[in-house]
Parts: structure tokens; sequence; C-alpha cells
């Protein structure tokens, strides 16, 4: 090869980074290269020009502002939800008013796929490998390849059954939603508990068509809770929190770890270690104390990382 060309693992040297993250610059549009025969190439010279580029705008960057009052660009997250998350959310604006974490409710799946696509800084998610029993971390490889990784644990909380009081005692276990007078209400695609849902219906040869309702979906645990209080549903799944929550009955069907994933240099940023911080205060564990069955016994450690 021409010295003056080199290859992903020869630029990967030369700017001292791992090769995924090369990947991730040709994608992002960042780093001067052609594609021959199927190979990316990347010119000498154009490299070097990157490289003092970014070293301009490094030294631009840090030059004084003129205003004394700054603060880093609001936090943008997707994903799963919880009533603890909401909680947490308004936590954080009351202890650090300069600190801003937007949310939007996608489900797990489409909040990894956003954050691969760098639409967001985290996605919160609760997806349960149902081959080894892990969370979260089996799904990363598939849906966020090319990142490099953190994992935070934020905490432990029962999931399951969901019904009006006249079907106390009738919902047990995933085979009852197809009795007579059952109208379920049901979470939507990519959503972490519409996977165990489907998981489980497939597990015991159930159609989705033998269930009533299971056409019916909605996007957050709340929306479940308010269908059965409403007398729109009378059967849905979501956490203990909605539970406790509306005074309705609750079975459980498992214990879910729910966490948020983001990349390394998102976890760094003042707004998120202040997140973890509001996390661990004993505040907002005595505030979302009434909702009941979450554990915060591992809250803020980082579980796993990628390159």
């Amino acid at each position: 090869m021409s010295p003056d060309l080199m290859n992903t693992k020869e630029v990967a040297d030369y700017l001292g980074i791992h090769e995924k993250q090369v990947y991730a610059l040709i994608k992002a549009g960042k780093l001067p290269c052609t594609r021959v025969t199927g190979k990316w190439l990347f010119p000498r010279h154009l490299i070097d020009e990157y490289i003092t580029k970014m070293a301009e705008e490094s030294v631009s960057s840090n030059k004084p502002k003129r205003s004394k009052k700054t603060s880093e660009k609001a936090i943008l997250s997707a994903g799963s939800n919880d009533p603890n998350l909401d909680i947490l959310h308004s936590f954080l604006q009351k202890m650090h008013p300069d600190q801003h974490i937007f949310t939007c409710s996608t489900g797990s799946l489409n909040g990894l796929r956003m954050l691969n696509e760098e639409q967001i800084d985290i996605a919160y998610c609760h997806l349960l490998d149902f081959e080894t029993g892990e969370y979260n971390i089996p799904y990363l490889e598939k849906y966020l390849p090319e990142k490099s990784l953190a994992v935070i644990h934020l905490f432990f909380r029962e999931t399951g059954f969901i019904f009006s009081s006249d079907f106390k005692n009738r919902i047990k276990n995933f085979s009852d939603l197809t009795q007579e007078g059952v109208r379920f209400i049901n979470r939507q695609e990519g959503a972490g508990i519409r996977l165990l849902i489907d998981h489980n219906l497939a597990k015991e040869g159930i159609e989705g068509s033998s269930i009533k309702g299971y056409e019916n979906d909605v996007f957050t645990h709340v929306e479940v809770g308010l269908a059965i209080l409403s007398g729109a549903a009378n059967v849905g799944i979501g956490s203990v929190a909605i539970a406790r929550l509306f005074g309705l009955p609750f079975v459980p069907i498992l214990r879910e770890s729910f966490d948020m994933v983001l990349t390394k240099d998102t976890y760094f940023q003042k707004g998120v270690q202040s997140f973890i911080d509001a996390l661990n205060t004993k505040e907002f564990r005595k505030k979302v104390e009434p909702l009941g069955n979450y554990d915060f016994s591992q809250s803020g450690k980082i579980i796993h990382s990628t390159e």
C-alpha cells in the first residue's frame, strides 16, 4: 500500500484509538476517507489536517466564555419508563436547577436504537435475555456494536400482573389471560414488558389473538394503571409502583434490573453525575419508599463497560 494511504488499523494506531472508534467516526462523517474495493482508505495528509483541525477546535473551546454563568447542554434520554424514574428526574431538578435531563418513553429497544443513532445521550432499559437470564448487556453487541459504553444500574423492581379488584385471585399466570371476561391492556412493541409478554405467550403456545385486548397497547406503566382504573381494561402488566399508586391488586412475575446505557463520554458529564448522586440520597429514597418493593442496594454502580 502507498505510504500516503492508511487502512483502518493503521489509522487507529496513528490516532491512538480503538479500531471500532474509527468506524464510528466514519459513520458520523467526521473522518476523511474513501472506499476502494470494499476497504476504507485514509489519505495521510487529510488525516494530518483532521488532527490539526481538532486541536484548533480544542483550543477555541477552552477559551474563557464572556458570560460567567455557563451550564452544560441538556441531556436527552429515552427508552423504558418507571414512576421512580419520573420522580428522580424531578428530584434532580430540585437539587440541581441548572442540570436538565429530558426523557421520552419509547420502549427499551427503541431507546438503544436511538442511542446508537446518536439521537439521545441515555437509554433506559430492562431487557431480559431469556437464554442467559441477564439483563440489558447481551443486547449491546446487537444494537450498539461500535460504541464505547457504560451500563449503570439504577434499581431492581418487581413487575407483575395488575388487575381490577373483581379479577382478584383469577390472574396468576399468562394462560389466565385467555379466560372469558379478560380485557387486556398491552404495551407497545419494543418495550421490555412487551418482549416479556410475547416470550411467555410463545413459551405456553398462546396466540396473541386469543387474548381480548392484546392489540390495544400503551407506552407507559401509568397508562396501564389508568386503563384498568377507568374500566377500559381489567388486566395489564406493570411495575408494583402502579399497583400501589392506584390501589390495584398485584401478582409479581419477576424482579427486573432497571439500568441506563450511555457512552463513557456522557457518563462523565456533570448532569449524569448529579443524577447518580440524587439517586443515592436518603431524601430521594424516602420519597419513593411508599411505592414499595424497590431495591437500591446496587444503585449507581457501573455493571458493564465496553472499549
